[in-house]
């Protein structure tokens, strides 16, 4: 992963799939292997529990998906009020799924795609797209006013700044999550090196804390900046 650190045993090694062939150039795929895998998990786990709904008894499976997407829905609209209700799919969906991605670094044999960075940078776009066409759709040609300021004369100063600040969006969302997971990967590996099991199993509560708290990072970021643009240039 980095330097003379060993390389752990990956299921896309050994299926041979590292990396792949396109028009005769080649192109790295393992994180989008993993990647696939995290979505693949989460339809799993989302028949699962859809096939096996009850009112009155619930599952422990429902009970818990029920429970993180009531939080979620709650901390959502209490930031963004009525509008949350419309955006906790796409917000909770996301929240999952980076966490997904993020849990399977510390699965034997797998790896996180978010300790990539062409992951990271492919979420950071998506978000950075959608929040402005959200306000586009919103506020018309009016959504300019979110980059010129309050006032006409300020125009000069503050364009220039808000255009700087609201690109360098994406790339603070994609290499905070990129870092943090990355060099998380990193410390694991020499863990493991130095004293195999006996280091790394006590690190593994840490890890998860850290890797749930990326994922709630970029959530609550994209949240914030949807509400943003929702919100109008006045705010």
């Amino acid at each position: 992963m980095a330097g003379a650190l060993p390389e752990p045993v990956l299921l896309s090694t050994a299926l041979g799939i590292d990396e792949i062939l396109i028009n005769g150039q080649v192109i790295e795929f393992k994180h989008v292997f993993f990647s696939w895998t995290a979505i693949a998990i989460l339809v799993l786990l989302s028949l699962l529990v859809r096939c096996n709904l009850k009112e009155k008894t619930p599952g422990m499976l429902q009970n818990v998906f029920e429970s993180v997407i009531d939080t979620i829905e709650k901390f959502v609209v209490s930031n963004m009020g009525k509008d949350g209700h419309f955006y906790t799919p796409l917000l909770a969906g996301m929240f999952l799924y980076i966490f997904c991605m993020n849990f399977l670094g510390l699965v034997p044999g797998f790896d996180a795609p978010t300790a990539n960075l062409n992951s990271t940078v492919c979420m950071a776009l998506f978000v950075f797209v959608l929040y402005n066409i959200v306000g586009m759709i919103r506020w018309k040609f009016g959504y300019i006013h979110q980059f010129t300021g309050p006032s006409k004369i300020l125009i000069p100063l503050m364009l220039p700044l808000e255009m700087v600040s609201h690109l360098a969006r994406p790339l603070s969302l994609s290499l905070r999550l990129f870092g943090n997971i990355r060099g998380e990967e990193i410390v694991m590996i020499l863990f493991f090196t130095m004293a195999p099991i006996l280091s790394t199993v006590p690190i593994y509560a840490l890890f998860l804390l850290g890797k749930t708290m990326q994922a709630f990072v970029f959530f609550m970021l994209t949240m914030f900046y949807l509400k943003s643009a929702l919100e109008g240039p006045e705010h």
